[in-house]
């Protein structure tokens, strides 16, 4: 069976509309209403978006469900119902005060073409505060702010918008005839739709302006805004991107390669902090990530920090990895097991660490760095030379290769393994091959 048709979806227990009499804010919420009754959406579907200003007492002499925030944040409290539910109607109720203060949103909204519909009662003003003047108050303008005159130029809400992206745009008054047709039309754009109506302020604007509707019409011309329809060029709507992004990638997730399962032993007994320190375009962070998958092939938790500049091929790299036979809660590394040393860069962004290096922490530091005096066991290793003949980007799968090599954590074929696995197709037989250079290379290495 059919629901009953709604003959209004205005809140009748509420009483009158609570504005100033001849507001123009009383018009628009009928228009709106009649615009509600010919679409005959359900209720429970639509949502009114309000903040503060006159406007924003609208929202309570509805029946839809309702949403009041902060002054100037309505339309990225819309946006963020119609992400989290894009089945609903979201519609926001603003003001021109309210557009001015937060104008990045609209500016936003607009580009992104998010399929809510947004309807500014402009009265020219502040209404609300006493009737300063707003980003849309005319030039000359007379407001409680401005007394002598207002000397900002207005902005074209509907000119600015349009700019920005916005595939609906519509200027009218609360004296269009055709007023709620046109409301109707913005709700059912499926994208974003703005719908800007001048109005009269009764209690500011409009006395200290001596205007009336026929002034308000001609203020429009002056002003030279144009009414009407000023965009209308349909678009993918920005949600439904989003959702269909989102089931993309959920399937790329259930068809990609089951969680990393536990092939080989390791002799970890506690918590081991590794500090890997060299340069950008080293490869450091991408090694580190390797060097972790392994641990975990070898039943092993594992976290990885880095640290680089925001300079972009220049600087230091350096990544923490913690691995642990246990859940790891506290991801820093006040006291490392091991520090891996392969530029100079890495040796001065981590050089403070030295001083609190205990006899239980193992340095392998690439020959020719200087290092500080140092409770640390120290090996300098020529990782350069060794891995000249395979390339730069090598060294570091060298150097974690000597240290698994020396340290016994885990099998070094676990290494190889993650890299046959996880690596790059074009890195991955130069990977290998620095393994089995940091094999022999760890064979010839002994503790300065």
């Amino acid at each position: 069976m059919n629901a009953p048709r709604r003959g209004t979806y205005l809140n009748e227990r509420f009483g009158a509309l609570a504005f100033c009499p001849g507001c123009g804010h009383a018009q628009l919420v009928k228009a709106i209403d009649r615009a509600l009754v010919k679409l005959q959406p359900d209720p429970s579907k639509v949502v009114i978006v309000t903040d503060i200003g006159c406007i924003g007492l609208s929202d309570r002499y509805f029946i839809t469900s309702a949403f009041h925030g902060l002054h100037g944040r309505s339309i990225t409290y819309a946006c963020g119902i119609k992400l989290a539910r894009p089945e609903l109607r979201v519609i926001v109720l603003m003001g021109d005060g309210g557009c001015g203060i937060g104008a990045t949103h609209l500016l936003n909204v607009a580009r992104r073409n998010i399929a809510i519909t947004l309807i500014i009662a402009n009265n020219l003003n502040y209404g609300m505060t006493g009737g300063q003047h707003s980003v849309t108050t005319p030039f000359q303008g007379i407001t409680s702010s401005c007394p002598e005159g207002n000397i900002e130029t207005p902005i074209d809400l509907c000119a600015t918008v349009a700019a920005a992206g916005g595939s609906w745009v519509y200027r009218g008054t609360v004296f269009d005839r055709a007023l709620s047709d046109v409301i109707v039309g913005a709700i059912e754009h499926r994208g974003f739709s703005m719908l800007e109506v001048w109005e009269l302020c009764t209690a500011y604007y409009a006395p200290r302006n001596k205007l009336d509707k026929k002034g308000l019409l001609s203020l429009l011309d002056r002003s030279g805004f144009k009414t009407g329809m000023i965009a209308n060029a349909p678009r993918p709507e920005y949600s439904e991107q989003l959702r269909r992004i989102g089931r993309k990638k959920q399937t790329l997730l259930r068809n990609r390669e089951q969680p990393i399962k536990e092939i080989y032993d390791n002799t970890v007994g506690k918590q081991i902090g590794i500090v890997l320190a060299g340069s950008a375009g080293q490869k450091i962070r991408s090694a580190a990530t390797l060097f972790a998958q392994a641990s975990m092939l070898a039943g092993l938790n594992a976290t990885q920090k880095d640290d680089y500049p925001i300079t972009v091929q220049t600087g230091h790299s350096v990544s923490e990895i913690i691995l642990s036979p246990e859940r790891i809660d506290y991801t820093a590394i006040d006291s490392p097991d091991y520090v891996v040393l392969i530029s100079q860069d890495g040796f001065m962004a981590t050089m403070d660490r030295f001083r609190r290096l205990t006899e239980h922490c193992t340095i392998f530091a690439h020959h020719g760095i200087e290092l500080p005096q140092t409770n640390a066991r120290c090996y300098s290793i020529a990782f350069a030379a060794a891995s000249e003949p395979i390339g730069r980007n090598a060294i570091v799968i060298v150097a974690l290769a000597v240290l698994l090599q020396i340290s016994g954590l885990f099998p070094l074929e676990a290494f190889s393994d993650a890299i046959r696995r996880f690596s790059e197709k074009n890195a991955r037989e130069i990977n290998l091959h620095a393994v089995r250079i940091g094999k022999e290379l760890a064979k010839k290495t002994k503790k300065e």
